[in-house]
């Protein structure tokens, strides 16, 4: 619960300062993170467009509440972003593996739109210009970085979800705590789903 939901939380309302009405994109919706943000951003009125490599995770995001959910393996799933918003583009985007996507999130946000740097598994080049021309921000975060005063913001803002049952962590899969070494080989594969949780 901690790390996914005080990520997402962070991600979109401390560094993303998402807005109601606003078109969000959740690049990698499906995982542990990507369906706290979704959660987090159905309750706060935005439109959420999500993406996913599996059917199986395209499923879950809107069944957790995603407007929209494309397939981000498809060669012209970009470009059904920019149709799901008349062409003009999402407001932000939470992008969970940047040196793959950061690049090509430029060139689908609108104008003053903010790409949220949530994860990365290496260096990435970007045109500066595709930001330029939309006065947009890129910001990045680690919650292992964020201040006492951010946690504890975080922390009182979730609990109200907890209680209202608008927050509810997707668990994807159980393995026992001898499994621990193959909890952590799945966690780097794609198509997760959810959170992996260890038992006794």
């Amino acid at each position: 619960m901690g790390i996914p939901y005080g990520t997402a939380y962070f991600a979109l309302f401390m560094r993303g300062h998402a807005m109601p009405g606003e078109t969000l994109l959740i690049h990698g919706a499906s995982g542990g993170v990507g369906t706290a943000t979704v959660q987090l951003a159905r309750a706060r009125g935005l439109t959420i467009i999500g993406t996913a490599g599996t059917p199986k995770g395209r499923e879950l995001i809107l069944k957790e509440g995603a407007h929209h959910a494309l397939d981000h393996t498809a060669p012209d799933y970009l470009k059904q972003v920019l149709a799901l918003t008349g062409g003009k583009g999402v407001s932000i985007i939470i992008e969970m593996l940047a040196n793959v996507n950061l690049g090509k999130d430029l060139t689908v946000l609108a104008p003053r739109g903010r790409v949220v740097v949530v994860g990365s598994r290496g260096p990435v080049e970007i045109n500066p210009r595709d930001g330029m021309s939309r006065n947009a921000d890129i910001r990045c975060l680690s919650l292992m970085y964020a201040t006492e005063q951010e946690i504890a913001l975080i922390h009182a803002a979730l609990g109200p979800g907890l209680e209202n049952g608008s927050l509810r962590p997707v668990i994807g899969k159980e393995l026992t705590l001898a499994q621990v070494a193959q909890a952590h080989e799945d966690i780097m594969k794609p198509g997760a789903h959810g959170k992996i949780v260890l038992v006794p």
